[in-house]
């Protein structure tokens, strides 16, 4: 996997830790999960165009 899309994955990840940990501290918030769902969406993207 190059550099950018091994980069994006990370930042996924991450991001999926955070809206995990808000969920835990403040309650499910639609707009957090749903901005995370369009960037899994998008780094799969990059990483199929990219393989």
């Amino acid at each position: 996997m190059p550099g950018s899309a091994r980069a994006m994955a990370v930042c996924t990840v991450c991001g999926l830790v955070a809206a995990s940990a808000y969920t835990v501290a403040l309650g499910a918030n639609g707009w957090v999960w749903g901005l995370w769902v369009v960037l899994a969406l998008v780094t799969a993207g990059v990483v199929t165009a990219r393989v």
